[in-house]
């Protein structure tokens, strides 16, 4: 008996969201699985960046609370750095709606900053930590600086216009601001994503026709694959994590830079 060829993309499209929401609970970039996937299924490429970016709402909702407990403490800091994604996810969803094409160059560069930013922020970290000590100061663990308010703005755009690689970038900037073990940064940077990814899709679902079977199938995938995430990322070593962003990320911006 032959298979339905809509069943077949059906399955193809929920088994995408279950990566991508994995991938994106652990370290982003999870829409390199899911975007292909929805374009190779049929959809128009704003279209499937569309129903991509409402679809994985419920799974960053899914990721943040899959790192509950990583976020104990963390509230000042969420407080102060919601507005800043919030203010850059309208304005990317709304650029994505009026310039669909306008990032692809930049995107690529994007992402490498970003990977250099998570491998750098150890360094980084410590010898600011050696630097107060000297001084006899010492930084309240919650202060966000300016610098790191514009780059979650930026990374906040960059969400709401694509998405992919947005937690790469995130983490980067977060690491470099916020010295913290990195799976609590990681827990902070799906609380970011979660709010990039609802504006962006409110944002959608006012302005435009939204792809619903699409976004409902990455939804409830990256829902399921963001559980699982969850549990395996807080296992993983700082170290090894690190590298899993670093070969993830220059995969990532690579792929972009010559599709």
């Amino acid at each position: 008996m032959p298979v339905d060829v809509s069943v077949l993309r059906g399955a193809v499209i929920l088994a995408a969201g279950v990566g991508s929401g994995f991938v994106n609970a652990i370290v982003g970039s999870g829409s390199l699985i899911s975007f292909p996937a929805l374009v190779g299924s049929g959809f128009e490429r704003l279209a499937a960046n569309i129903a991509n970016n409402v679809g994985q709402f419920p799974g960053s909702i899914s990721a943040v609370y899959g790192y509950r407990r990583e976020l104990v403490g963390q509230s000042a800091r969420v407080r102060r750095l919601v507005p800043a994604s919030l203010v850059g996810s309208v304005t990317g969803a709304l650029l994505v709606l009026k310039y669909p094409g306008s990032f692809k160059q930049v995107v690529p560069v994007l992402i490498l900053v970003g990977v250099a930013l998570v491998l750098a922020a150890p360094v980084v970290q410590s010898r600011v930590k050696a630097r107060r000590a000297a001084a006899g100061g010492v930084a309240h663990p919650d202060h966000i600086n300016v610098l790191a308010l514009l780059g979650v703005f930026l990374a906040g755009i960059y969400g709401g216009y694509f998405g992919a690689g947005q937690g790469v970038i995130l983490v980067g900037v977060l690491g470099m601001a916020i010295s913290d073990e990195l799976v609590r940064i990681n827990a902070l940077k799906n609380v970011l994503t979660m709010i990039v990814n609802g504006i962006a899709a409110v944002v959608f679902i006012i302005r435009g026709d939204i792809p619903w079977l699409g976004a409902a199938l990455i939804g409830v995938g990256a829902t399921i694959g963001a559980q699982i995430g969850s549990r395996i990322g807080r296992k993983i070593p700082a170290n090894v994590l690190r590298g899993v962003i670093g070969v993830l990320g220059v995969t990532v911006a690579l792929k972009l830079w010559f599709d």
